[in-house]
């Protein structure tokens, strides 16, 4: 079953792109994600109390829990939305963020102990090189520079996160530890509407189907499947997949919105996989 948990990632977490702007366009972005992990670090409650696992934890667990949901549900997510807000294209947001694997691979032997192989280093230029060919950059257009520097902050945030996660105790049930990350993400997120942020949220109909997804699909879905990937396998290869979601993201919105895929992005999409597969072959059990 864990075998197929990659490719299921991939779609969920891709599809988190499609439905960023529509919760934008109805909110502030802290508040549409201070909402969301209230819900999700609510659900995760539940589950935990209907499958008796154990709440009450030790500090040390708890406090590496909620800074890990800060890293990856505040400055990671915050990031993104943060930058589309601010008219960040999404695609190249996207790119930028895909970054991740680069840095991983860089920091994982040093933080880690993890050696790097040749293939997987072929595999993440493969899976760059595809990634920036379905993507594309226009030269030309307009990229707000606090949208960069947010995006940044994303990548660098999520690679932290991805290398923290690794080096965790992993005593926590999934869920358990899940909520807590999720309360870490809403604490970051009312802090940052408190302080800075004049909040608000419009519950149309656009939004609430959003929200909904994103709940669901991609904080109940997705990230539970990444955790149990990171405590699966190396972080490096772990990550590689992640050149995937560009592609992906752009197949869904030619599906789903129309938008054009030529014969060039396709290319890229074979040599994104070529590269993913090389850079994660016998890596997932």
């Amino acid at each position: 079953m864990i075998k197929i948990f990659p490719f299921i990632f991939i779609i969920l977490w891709s599809s988190a792109f499609i439905t960023t702007k529509p919760l934008i366009d109805n909110s502030d972005p802290f508040s549409a994600l201070a909402f969301r992990f209230i819900i999700v670090a609510i659900g995760f409650f539940l589950y935990s109390v209907f499958t008796k696992n154990k709440i009450i934890i030790k500090s040390k667990y708890l406090i590496e829990a909620f800074l890990s949901g800060i890293l990856f549900h505040g400055l990671y997510l915050g990031g993104v939305f943060y930058s589309v807000s601010k008219g960040m294209p999404t695609a190249i947001a996207a790119l930028i963020v895909t970054l991740q694997p680069i840095l991983t691979n860089i920091l994982s032997n040093p933080i880690l102990k993890e050696k790097v192989s040749f293939n997987q280093w072929l595999g993440v230029f493969l899976g760059f090189v595809g990634a920036t060919m379905v993507i594309g950059l226009d030269i030309g257009s307009n990229i707000p520079l606090l949208g960069l520097i947010a995006t940044i902050i994303s990548l660098i945030a999520i690679t932290i996160s991805t290398i923290w996660q690794k080096k965790l105790s992993n005593n926590l049930p999934l869920s358990v530890s899940n909520m807590y990350q999720a309360v870490g993400g809403f604490v970051f997120h009312l802090i940052i509407i408190t302080l800075f942020v004049d909040p608000y949220i419009n519950f149309t109909k656009t939004f609430i189907l959003a929200m909904t997804h994103q709940i669901l699909l991609v904080s109940f879905g997705a990230f539970t499947i990444l955790m149990l990937l990171i405590k699966k396998n190396s972080a490096s290869k772990t990550v590689s997949i992640f050149f995937l979601i560009p592609p992906t993201s752009a197949f869904m919105a030619w599906i789903f919105l129309n938008e054009k895929l030529t014969t060039l992005d396709l290319v890229g999409f074979l040599i994104t996989s070529i590269g993913v597969y090389i850079a994660t072959r016998n890596s997932v059990n």
